[in-house]
Formats: C-alpha cells, structure tokens, sequence
C-alpha cells in the first residue's frame, strides 16, 4: 500500500480545461471529474448560464499536490470561486499513480 494525497478542487465550471491544464503539466494523468453544488463565502450559484461546479479529484505525491496548489492559488484564488485541497490516502496499486 502506497500513501498518497488526494487532491480535490472545486470550482467554477468555467476553470474546468484550466485546472486539467495545470494537472498535465505537474505530470498528472488521469483525474475524476464530478458535477457538483453548494454554497460557500460567495453563495449559492443562481444562474443556470453559470452552470454547476466541477469538481475534480486526483491521486499524487505530496511534492505534486503541493506543487499543484501552489500554482491553483496564485492563479485562480483572487478572482474566482474555488476551494482546493488534500487528504492523505492509502492507496492500492498506488504506485500506478507515480512518475
């Protein structure tokens, strides 16, 4: 068994190609893409054009995850609706997520 960091984002649907963008260039390969809804500090979204988050989970190293958020909030935290975040997780087969 492998520890890893579970990182997750979530965020305006409008970041969707631009949060994936930032993954591939860490080294990521491969994510899972949810749609979600809620309601945080700039409240729940009302629009149907603005459509749902998204939200995006992946497996990495802790240096990648870190790499990662460091780059998602100098970018993205100032002007848009986003959370990001890691968990530690044992994973299976967890080798399958490293480069």
């Amino acid at each position: 068994m492998t520890t890893l960091q579970k990182l997750t984002m979530v965020g305006e649907r409008l970041l969707r190609d631009q949060l994936l963008d930032v993954l591939r260039r860490h080294g990521v390969s491969g994510w899972t893409i949810t749609l979600a809804e809620g309601e945080g500090s700039r409240g729940v979204r009302a629009s149907e054009w603005a459509g749902r988050n998204v939200q995006i989970d992946t497996l990495v190293s802790r240096e990648t995850a870190d790499a990662i958020l460091e780059e998602v909030s100098e970018r993205f935290f100032e002007d848009w609706a986003l959370i990001a975040y890691t968990v530690e997780a044992r994973v299976l087969r967890g080798d399958k997520y490293l480069s």
